[in-house]
């Protein structure tokens, strides 16, 4: 296991004070920020999980939250935020910018793992940030939501789905058929939406450690 650097944060952007939590490995390959889900939070059991064997890998998490409190309790009622792909988007755009300029981080390559809507405001985030992302992994993801912004991902993509995930896996092939940067989808067989099945949620975690390690190198280490 890779000793990390663990802290508590606030990111401090334009409209908004967001809690996280930024845990960087010694010698870190690069920085995963998590895009979480409909609903979810820097919590997420799920994400969580994919954190930890990413870190095990050498490979920097920041897991926080894309909305405050008060919006959370807002959406929890109306479901109207989750799905606001452009709002979460900047807010994923915002937290990229705070991070950049931050000088603990500022020297490492950074990536996006998004999961259900919040892969759609990575891809949205990575299009616009072009090459400040180099690379972006979807866990039962919502690309299709990203829209016109597919064909401006420049990012190398990675698509996880699960094979008993149908409507999820067709909106999947779609949004693939119109990525233009180095891409694969693959598809964890016995594996429902939360991925929830035994070994199922270790593949995801596995294959993007794999993605990660493959595409992030930090600057520190070039030099």
């Amino acid at each position: 296991m890779q000793p990390t650097t663990a802290r508590e944060i606030i990111l401090s952007l334009d409209d908004a004070s967001l809690g996280g939590e930024s845990n960087v490995p010694h010698n870190a390959l690069g920085l995963v920020l998590f895009a979480h889900g409909s609903g979810s939070s820097r919590h997420s059991p799920r994400n969580q999980f994919v954190a930890r064997v990413l870190r095990d890998a050498g490979v920097g998490t920041l897991l926080f939250d894309l909305l405050t409190d008060a919006e959370e309790q807002t959406d929890s009622r109306t479901r109207q935020l989750r799905f606001d792909i452009p709002f979460l988007a900047r807010r994923l755009v915002g937290a990229t910018r705070w991070i950049l300029d931050e000088a603990t981080t500022r020297g490492l390559h950074l990536g996006y793992f998004g999961a259900s809507t919040g892969a759609a405001a990575a891809l949205v985030a990575a299009a616009k940030l072009r090459e400040s992302i180099r690379a972006v992994v979807s866990r039962g993801g919502r690309p299709d939501l990203a829209g016109s912004a597919l064909e401006d991902v420049r990012a190398p993509t990675l698509l996880l789905v699960g094979a008993h995930d149908p409507e999820v896996l067709a909106l999947n092939e779609g949004a693939y058929s119109r990525l233009r940067c180095p891409k694969e989808l693959r598809i964890i067989p016995g594996a429902t939406h939360l991925f929830e099945e035994p070994g199922t949620l270790d593949q995801v975690a596995k294959m993007a450690s794999e993605w990660f390690a493959g595409h992030l190198e930090s600057r520190k280490a070039e030099g």
